[in-house]
């Protein structure tokens, strides 16, 4: 699920802080390039790239899509405490950010035009963790503690807001604390310095194995989004800075090939074989093993967009939080904020039905 308005001044990082490549080996499920042709380079850095509510970004690597449809694909990650992958692109030291489409609104909101250029999820496919012992039911509960979020202004910020709000919970009333995921977040709940918090998998997992927590709320597919938040909530996706977008249409085009064909893998295979195209070390690490990975992907695959398309009043779906979570309070054009066209273009060249 990254959103980081406090970040934003002074972090115009070099390039070469944030970009280690993180390219899984393997044999290209998809067919590969013409030989010897030269490929453009695309930089992308994700919020979080071993997080399964990013997985597309990887699978695609993984699986030789980009390369298929004409790209080399640079990935690279965010890491906790530094740039934001929302504010690498802003500044340009990326092409792309794979992020949530929240960002393209608060982007508007400050004068600068971030597109979101396929949607890979309906869904932020987080669940608020809670301590066990810690009683807390609702976010009402939350009166007089500390809560856990990814970072403060993130996607994981806007929806705790959203929620407390919804309580009716001010900010006085309660404290938001930056506290990332994976083991740091597990020891803040360990610990106690949250009560509550929101993260992902395999965290979750990790958490609930352990008996660290339970989940309050359950907002890990579209349907729970739905449930939880009114509607469909728009999370992982590509976002692009519109004067890049306007010079480079034909390799937007060619990525948005490749992820689209990409969820249509995610949809129309199992999660044991969409985690034999990650990295090792993602889906078996100190939080988890293989099988709980597999688990908990089969569990929320839910979340998951099959087209590429952004879902039908998500858009507004989002903004009403933002501006009920009082992120947002002048108007706002929706429709500069995201297109279908090139997810449309890709679902007709592979002859996929939406």
């Amino acid at each position: 699920m990254s959103h980081r308005t406090q970040r934003r001044t002074g972090l115009m990082l070099g390039l070469g802080l944030g970009l280690a490549s993180l390219i899984a080996a393997g044999t290209p499920a998809f067919g590969a390039p013409t030989a010897h042709k030269k490929l453009p380079t695309v930089t992308m850095m994700v919020g979080g790239i071993d997080k399964q509510i990013y997985l597309p970004y990887q699978l695609a690597q993984g699986l030789g899509l980009y390369k298929k449809y004409g790209v080399d694909m640079q990935l690279s990650t965010e890491a906790n405490g530094g740039v934001g992958a929302e504010d690498a692109m802003a500044s340009g030291q990326v092409d792309m950010a794979g992020a949530w489409y929240t960002h393209t609104i608060d982007f508007q909101t400050k004068g600068k035009d971030v597109v979101d250029i396929v949607q890979l999820s309906g869904a932020p496919g987080e669940r608020e963790m809670c301590a066990t012992g810690s009683n807390v039911k609702t976010a009402a509960d939350w009166k007089g503690q500390s809560v856990g979020v990814t970072d403060l202004g993130s996607g994981t910020d806007d929806l705790t807001l959203f929620m407390a709000a919804k309580a009716g919970l001010t900010t006085q009333d309660f404290s938001r604390v930056g506290v990332g995921a994976g083991s740091t977040f597990m020891a803040s709940l360990q610990h106690q310095k949250i009560v509550c918090g929101m993260t992902t998998q395999p965290t979750v997992s990790a958490i609930e194995k352990q008996k660290v927590g339970y989940s309050m709320i359950d907002l890990s597919s579209t349907v729970g989004a739905e449930k939880a938040l009114g509607g469909a909530y728009p999370a992982a996706s590509v976002l692009v800075l519109k004067s890049w977008l306007v010079k480079h249409q034909a390799v937007a085009q060619k990525v948005v090939n490749a992820l689209v064909a990409t969820m249509h893998y995610i949809a129309t295979h199992s999660a044991a074989a969409i985690a034999a195209h990650l990295p090792p070390d993602f889906v078996s690490n100190a939080l988890v093993t293989r099988a709980d990975y597999v688990s908990a992907l089969t569990q929320d695959k839910g979340q998951f967009l099959p087209h590429g398309l952004m879902p039908k009043n998500g858009p507004a779906t989002v903004l009403s939080i933002l501006k009920f979570a009082g992120k947002v309070t002048g108007p706002v054009n929706l429709a500069a904020t995201y297109t279908n066209k090139y997810a449309l273009a890709a679902l007709k060249l592979e002859h996929i039905k939406k």
